[in-house]
Order: structure tokens, then C-alpha cells, then sequence
């Protein structure tokens, strides 16, 4: 027998004997066995039992055995301990946490098999494919496409490989993009899998970097815009979770008149923020910023939105660039941001609005900012990857 003390920020619990074990929860006892799997000999009282009857099995949730209120304390915890150690007591305002069945993006693979194929998950640490037909995550019009997807894996896959499925819910229907697949895309394919995608409806299907056929633009809604992504852009998982980080952002510009919006993407903050703001766009992909343009130009009652590729890595936004801006909007890559947040600091703007899909990068970027003259008002943790070990942040910083 042995005690779990903890939980790593994966999930895994900690045991007083040093071993770290899958869905199990602090406070509780649990005996091993020789298969390595723990058996639970006292639950705790957040151990619940898991809504989706694939968990067990299924590697794309970590952690369904655990209360919706456990996993937020959970998670505000991980974003309090990272700025801990950085020197930082923050406000923690509270947890946003996506509904079941809003993950409107996925990332699927599918395999033929002797009787045609099949579409899901890989098992935890595992190449083996699960399906997933009655799974908690996907949305309705995702998980209605799954037979569509395992037609399209017969025709492009082979018992040899798997075939990697990106699969977005679109304003104009599904947007597939076969990320990679075990045959070559021959005109004959090419053909077949354009009547294919008209068959089935899919509004758009693209093969690694290549257009197979659009039947109706993919578009997001980006407040009162409407976007075309390019293929495999950047997309937030969730609708309720990009609903609050734009609201958290929102809250923090205020009424700033000149925005500018670091790491833009296609527009997720800076076209909502254009219906009050002037709003300089910059991120690194050039086919981000057309979109992003392309939306604004066909919107109407947006204010000014200016675009600029500009790689913010090696090439950050300078101190006196960034001083004519009421209000800064960054949300970097999980790398972080710290050349961006050097200029930062140096230009005074007065308001920051930082953004992170990582609680260990935001604290680090956030201490220099700190130590640099802006105070850290609150923070608020956003779960649009529910029952994931995934954390994503959204902070007010002001100017002292």
C-alpha cells in the first residue's frame, strides 16, 4: 500500500514512496500491481466516477476521475505556484471552465482495418487506436462526422500507418485537413477525394499544404467579424473558452483608443477589440494576417485594424513602436515572449493584457514586468480542455 501526497502538473499523482501514478487522487491509498495499475483502497472525497465510458480505456482525457472542483482548484493552483516562484502573489479571480461537448477542434487519427476503418484516440502512453463513439469531448457536429472520417481513412490510409485527422467546426461546415497519410496524392486521389468532400459536405479538405477543394469558406466568428483561417491555423478549442479570454481582455483594455495585438493570429482579440479600439495586428504567419484582413475589410462598424507580419521572436516590436499604444495584447506560443516583454517594459504603455497557454512561461514573463514597473491586478484561468492537465491564462498588468 502507499499514499498519494500530491499531484505533478501532468496529473499524475505523487506517492509517499516516490512513484507517480495515472488517475488517482491525493489523500487516497492505493495498492499497485504487478501491471502497474493502481487500485484504489480509499477514494477521496473528489474521486467521482467518470462520465465518458471510453476513459478507461481512451488517452485523451487525464482526468475524469476527479470533480469539476478539484480540477479547477487544481489548476489555479499550478498558475499560483508557478508565479510563486517567481517572486509573485497573485489574485487568482477565479476558473472558466468549458462545457462537455464544446471541443470544436480535435486532433483524430484514423487506421484501416479489415472491415473498412476506424477514427479516435490513442490510449494513454500508447500507439493503440481507440475508438470513441460516444465520447464527451467533441461537439455534436464533430462527432456525427466520424463515420464521414472513417470513409475518408479507407481511401486514404492503410493498415500499414495511421492517417492524422485536424477536424474544425466551421460557420460553413467541417474543415479537414489530413495532416499526413500512407499513400501519395496522385491526380486520380486527388479527384476522388474532391467528390468525396462535395459527397459528404465538408466545406473545406486539405492535404499537408495542399488545397484539395473549398465548397463553402471554413469561417470562424470573431466578434462581429467573420474569418476564413488558413489551413492548420491557430484556433482556440472551445467557443466558451475563447468567449472568456476575449472577455477578460476586453475588461483589462478598457476604453484604450490605440490597441496594438502581439502574437494576433487571425484575429481572435483583435477584431472584437476593433469595435472600440484602433487595433494593430502582428504575428509572424503572413496567410494569418491576409485572413485577418480579409475579415476586417468585410465587416462593418469596426475601427482601423492595421496588420503586419513580423516574426516577434527575432524581430520584437521595439520600445518606441509600442509607446504610442494605449493598450498591449500578447499572447505568444507556449515558448513565451521574453524579447516582446523587454520592449514592454521599456515603452511604458500602460495597460498589458498577456495571454498564455503556459503557466511556466506566463510567470517567468510576467516577473519582469513586475519588477519592472507594472502591477500584477489579477489573474484568471481559463479550462477550454476539459479534464486535461492543459492551463491557459489571461492577466491584467498596469503601469504603476
Amino acid at each position: 500500500m502507499t499514499q498519494v501526497i500530491g499531484l505533478t502538473h501532468t496529473g499524475l499523482g505523487r506517492t509517499d514512496d516516490g512513484q507517480f501514478l495515472p488517475r488517482v487522487l491525493p489523500g487516497e491509498t492505493v495498492e499497485v500491481g504487478a501491471d502497474g495499475v493502481p487500485r484504489i483502497l480509499s477514494p477521496s472525497p473528489d474521486r467521482v466516477s467518470p462520465p465518458c465510458r471510453h476513459y478507461k480505456a481512451c488517452g485523451g482525457c487525464a482526468m475524469q476521475h476527479a470533480s469539476d472542483g478539484f480540477v479547477e482548484g487544481w489548476k489555479a493552483g499550478i498558475v499560483a505556484r508557478a508565479l510563486s516562484a517567481h517572486g509573485i502573489e497573485a489574485q487568482i479571480e477565479g476558473v472558466d471552465t468549458s462545457p462537455p461537448r464544446s471541443r470544436r477542434r480535435a486532433k483524430l487519427s484514423g487506421r484501416r482495418t479489415k472491415k473498412g476503418a476506424m477514427v479516435g484516440f490513442h490510449a494513454r502512453a500508447s500507439d493503440l487506436l481507440i475508438e470513441v463513439p460516444d465520447c464527451q469531448l467533441l461537439t455534436p457536429a464533430l462527432m456525427v462526422a466520424i463515420p464521414a472520417l472513417e470513409r475518408l481513412t479507407a481511401l486514404v490510409g492503410s493498415r500499414k500507418g495511421e492517417v492524422a485527422l485536424t477536424v474544425t467546426e466551421s460557420l460553413g461546415g467541417l474543415d479537414v485537413h489530413l495532416d499526413f497519410s500512407t499513400k501519395d496524392l496522385t491526380p486520380e486521389l486527388r479527384i476522388s477525394l474532391a467528390d468525396f468532400a462535395r459527397q459528404v459536405g465538408f466545406a473545406r479538405l486539405v492535404w499537408g499544404d495542399e488545397p484539395i477543394v473549398t465548397m463553402t469558406p471554413p469561417q470562424q466568428q470573431f466578434g462581429k467579424a467573420r474569418v476564413v483561417p488558413p489551413p492548420g491555423s491557430f484556433l482556440q478549442a472551445t467557443r466558451a473558452g475563447e468567449a472568456a479570454l476575449v472577455s477578460a481582455v476586453r475588461r483589462i483594455v478598457g476604453t484604450a483608443g490605440k490597441v496594438v495585438d502581439l502574437f494576433a493570429g487571425c484575429g481572435t482579440f483583435a477584431l472584437p477589440l476593433a469595435e472600440g479600439a484602433q487595433v494593430h495586428a502582428v504575428e509572424g504567419e503572413a496567410a494569418m494576417m491576409q485572413a485577418l484582413d480579409a475579415g476586417w475589410r468585410a465587416s462593418s462598424g469596426l475601427k482601423q485594424v492595421t496588420t503586419e507580419t513580423r516574426d516577434l521572436f527575432r524581430r520584437p516590436l521595439l520600445s518606441d513602436e509600442l509607446a504610442k499604444f494605449d493598450a498591449v495584447v500578447i499572447d505568444p506560443p507556449r515558448a513565451g515572449a521574453e524579447a516582446q516583454v523587454a520592449e514592454i517594459i521599456g515603452s511604458g504603455v500602460p495597460v498589458v493584457a498577456m495571454v498564455s497557454c503556459n503557466p511556466v512561461t506566463f510567470a517567468r514573463d510576467a516577473q519582469p514586468l513586475v519588477s519592472g514597473g507594472y502591477g500584477l491586478n489579477w489573474v484568471r484561468v481559463v479550462d477550454q480542455f476539459r479534464w486535461s492537465s492543459h492551463v491557459e491564462v489571461v492577466a491584467a498588468f498596469t503601469r504603476l
